[in-house]
């Protein structure tokens, strides 16, 4: 159902189900850069998570998104990553209902090749309204919907075109594969990725010609090795969300504060130490912690000077999480 499984390494889909087959290996790499996957695009190891700078939204009936935002802050945040360094930015046309595209249009206008932007579709809305309404994974709705990013974000392709509906079964995202190869065929995109916290889909999607990254949740409180496993045996990039466990700032587990302190030595802050975490745990992770003011874009993009966790700091927050 889900692809070429038997194509995985032997014991990716036990540790699919258990999540700590695969112990957490560790990347010393100090380079300040890395790869999308097998597309060969180079982004900054730390990129920018655009969702908080669309403001709010309304899905089913409910609040959508991170509050109230001030544009002129979010262009500023956005301005000041580039200059420290980061060159990869990530949004979705539903946050905020297509203002995170438009704002992101304008701050990088001018400087469109010098970064790498991310975009992801699947989700239908209201803008005016912006009311999010559904979903959508046709043919001809996600020709529109790349036609209307690439309209807010003022560009003439998108680097990295992300299906956002994680749970589509392994079958369709197939389609949506092949619509987004046509897409790519026309210049429209250079590469595709899926948003999902399914390793097997992950390799279903995989088999597209122009397939390159996973986005999923990776932080130091929820490792990923199964989906790790399976970006390594398809030469995917995981792009990683929620990389901050902001958890570890709720002090409600008391063996947490120990992995602060581990994290927080050498100068670092917890969430610079989070991100560290994360570019020691695999050549092939990039984070990308939400910003929505200039201080946060400055202290994140930090974390690109002050390179992965060491072996050993990586081997202790292990011991301390009994993993």
């Amino acid at each position: 159902m889900y692809g070429e499984l038997s194509a995985w390494p032997l014991g990716l889909e036990r540790a699919a189900g258990r999540g700590l087959a695969f112990g957490p290996a560790v990347w010393e790499g100090t380079g300040m850069g890395r790869v999308l996957g097998r597309s060969g695009i180079e982004v900054s190891e730390v990129g920018f998570g655009c969702w908080a700078i669309g403001g709010p939204a309304i899905a089913d009936g409910m609040p959508d998104g991170w509050g109230d935002v001030d544009d002129e802050e979010s262009v500023a945040a956005l301005r000041r990553g580039l200059e420290l360094g980061v060159t990869f930015f990530d949004t979705a046309d539903v946050y905020g209902a297509g203002h995170s595209e438009e704002v992101l249009g304008r701050a990088l206008a001018g400087h469109r090749d010098e970064v790498v932007i991310a975009t992801k579709f699947g989700y239908t809305f209201d803008a005016g309204r912006r009311v999010i309404a559904g979903e959508d994974t046709s043919p001809g709705y996600i020709r529109r919907a790349c036609r209307a990013s690439l309209r807010r974000l003022g560009t003439d392709r998108i680097d990295l075109y992300q299906l956002h509906v994680g749970d589509l079964p392994a079958d369709r995202a197939l389609e949506v594969a092949g619509t987004l190869d046509g897409l790519a065929a026309d210049g429209l995109i250079r590469g595709y990725g899926w948003s999902t916290s399914d390793p097997q889909r992950a390799a279903a999607f995989a088999s597209g010609s122009h397939g390159t990254a996973i986005q999923h949740e990776l932080n130091v409180l929820a490792d990923a090795p199964a989906m790790l496993a399976a970006c390594d045996a398809f030469d995917l990039a995981s792009i990683n969300r929620g990389p901050l466990a902001m958890g570890l700032l709720t002090g409600k587990l008391t063996r947490l504060d120990a992995i602060r302190e581990v994290l927080a030595s050498g100068g670092r802050t917890l969430a610079q130490g989070a991100l560290c975490w994360l570019l020691a745990r695999s050549p092939r992770a990039v984070p990308i912690p939400g910003i929505k003011t200039v201080s946060q874009a400055e202290q994140n993009a930090a974390a690109l000077h002050l390179g992965p966790l060491s072996a050993a700091e990586m081997t202790e927050i292990t011991r301390l999480l009994g993993t």
